[in-house]
């Protein structure tokens, strides 16, 4: 008899192995170069993800139902007219730019994309190997969708629903739907999606209020559907590839090295070099804003509003105007900006801040001015990075010039600002890291952050300190997995995609390398964009909108306040 009883993955080892395989899937799809989705690889990249049922793709093990948060998610980070095009070729950057072709960015995730012609669409990937998986679990996603399309297009006879026959009509004849005939194309719409009326309508709305370029719910799913249906009736397969140079290029630091020696040069140009240097990746407005929009805008115009209120109403599309004259005016004191020229997509600004007027500063800021005037220090202020390319930048700025390897910048700080998913917490709130934890290895960083839960406090959110998971893919996500990381010895408090990859680059820098200081003060605060564990509070709900100016801000005014007292 035996003493040992059959073991028994829980959910959450099954869904991490599952991850894990998906990872390993695509790797391998990516290293042969081409794959169709309905062929047997690509049918084991979805059998993994419904697998995994990842939360952000809600439904997508329904096959009753077309899951339509995600949908729309995933529409408004891939090019308008995907829809249509049965060949995608992921390339790297290899002239298309210069060409006639029309440049399609899509809204929520900035890449170049052409439309060569009818049925193929070049997608270009500069951001590494997360980005290439990124578009390829999107791309999963949406054929499986489109495979239900399909589906709910036929009768159980096999002919072709009246339903999908009028939504052929309506988005081939592209006619302007009103009144009633738009209430009977929302509800021809809900049986081919197996969604109710307002479900769709709601769908159909966000797309067309989306600020995302998109062919609208209606073309979009009967394209979906008839890729799937030529495919099955005409043997038109749909491909995805990846060029040679993309394959070749990967991981090689090209478009990292780049935009570093962009910045370089500039802080050679302006002989920034022996000034203390502070290094923050945030977004490129709200440091902007904070350092700026007191001095460049008339008190009539800020009324005594306190920096938020002024933050809100910048953010309003309506007051580009006021906007323009903030950038104007921090472009002839001391605000330059490096735009993305060598395909980061991530632009960035130098401040000197000899040049601000600190009389004109908002009130939120409360540091020692007159140490700080002395001091001069230079912000380095770069937009959000994406994944492992968190890791190319980072070890990229921090190398010494290449003029004279004997140079280096002088970085007294790293300030890592950035949206998150949390655990413990809701939408808006701020989340403080303690160490990061790479998902699917043993590598764990733990840091000294120079933040605490304290530095945020009776400030009116939620505040959280703890360990931060780095996933691989927040697309990739689901409940047990998550839930095993907050409630285990982990007892995490969030997730994000870059804080392994930036400690990787900062620690490599300041330990072995000695590229900077040892002592380098290390800053990482995040406000949640959402709550994977809360049913509706997911990535594919919507964005933060107003709910992340407050968050932003606070933290932007954190991160100045702790750089102007900073001793050297």
């Amino acid at each position: 008899m035996s003493l040992h009883h059959p073991i028994e993955l829980t959910k959450a080892q099954e869904s991490r192995a599952a991850i894990e395989r998906v990872y390993i899937e695509m790797r391998h799809l990516f290293n042969s170069g081409i794959y169709k989705p309905s062929g047997a690889s690509g049918q084991q990249l979805t059998d993994s993800l419904l697998t995994l049922r990842p939360e952000i793709y809600g439904s997508m093990n329904d096959p009753s139902k077309v899951e339509l948060d995600g949908l729309v998610y995933v529409i408004e980070r891939l090019p308008k007219g995907i829809e249509e095009c049965r060949f995608i070729r992921l390339i790297s950057e290899e002239g298309y730019h210069k060409s006639g072709f029309e440049v399609l960015i899509p809204h929520a995730r900035k890449r170049n994309c052409y439309r060569i012609d009818d049925e193929q669409m070049f997608i270009e990937v500069t951001r590494g190997r997360s980005e290439i998986y990124d578009i390829l679990t999107h791309l999963t996603f949406m054929y499986h969708e489109a495979e239900k399309i399909k589906e709910h297009a036929y009768d159980g006879g096999g002919n072709l629903r009246k339903e999908w026959l009028a939504l052929e009509r309506l988005v081939t004849s592209e006619q302007d739907l009103k009144g009633k005939s738009k209430e009977l194309a929302f509800t021809y719409l809900s049986t081919l999606l197996g969604r109710t009326y307002e479900e769709t309508k709601a769908a159909v709305m966000r797309l067309q209020s989306s600020k995302s370029n998109n062919n609208g719910l209606f073309h979009i799913v009967y394209w979906l559907g008839t890729l799937i249906i030529r495919e099955k009736q005409e043997s038109k397969t749909i491909e995805i590839s990846f060029s040679p140079t993309l394959r070749q290029r990967i991981g090689h630091h090209m478009y990292g090295e780049r935009w570093s020696q962009q910045i370089n040069k500039y802080l050679v140009k302006a002989k920034l070099l022996d000034r203390p240097i502070h290094v923050i990746s945030a977004n490129l407005h709200s440091f902007l804003n904070t350092l700026y929009c007191f001095a460049a805008l008339k008190e009539s115009e800020r009324k005594k509003q306190s920096l938020e209120d002024v933050a809100l109403m910048l953010s309003d599309p309506k007051n580009k105007e006021l906007n323009d004259r903030v950038e104007a005016f921090a472009s002839k004191n001391g605000l330059h900006l490096i735009k993305d020229s060598n395909g980061t997509n991530i632009s960035a600004q130098v401040i000197d801040t000899a040049k601000i007027n600190f009389d004109l500063l908002p009130t939120e800021i409360k540091a020692d001015l007159a140490k700080s005037k002395s001091k001069k220090p230079v912000l380095i202020v770069f937009d959000y990075a994406f994944g492992e390319q968190a890791y190319e930048i980072m070890d990229e700025l921090l190398k010494p010039l290449e003029e004279n390897d004997q140079i280096s910048i002088r970085v007294a700080s790293i300030n890592i600002m950035g949206k998150a998913g949390i655990l413990q917490g809701g939408k808006g709130d701020i989340m403080i890291p303690t160490a990061h934890v790479f998902e699917g290895t043993a590598d764990n960083y733990p840091i000294v952050n120079d933040f605490k839960a304290s530095d945020f406090h009776a400030k009116g959110l939620y505040v959280c300190e703890g360990p931060m998971i780095t996933v691989l893919g927040t697309s990739l996500q689901n409940k047990e997995v998550l839930e095993y990381f907050k409630s285990s010895s982990w007892n995490a408090i969030g997730l994000e995609m870059e804080g392994a990859h930036y400690q990787k680059a900062i620690q490599s820098h300041a330990i072995i390398r000695n590229s900077i200081s040892k002592d380098v003060v290390l800053r990482y605060a995040y406000y949640a964009s959402d709550n994977p564990l809360v049913t509706g509070n997911t990535l594919a709900s919507g964005s933060l909108g107003l709910v992340g100016v407050k968050p932003t801000y606070l933290i932007t005014t954190a991160i100045i306040n702790k750089i102007f007292r900073q001793e050297d």
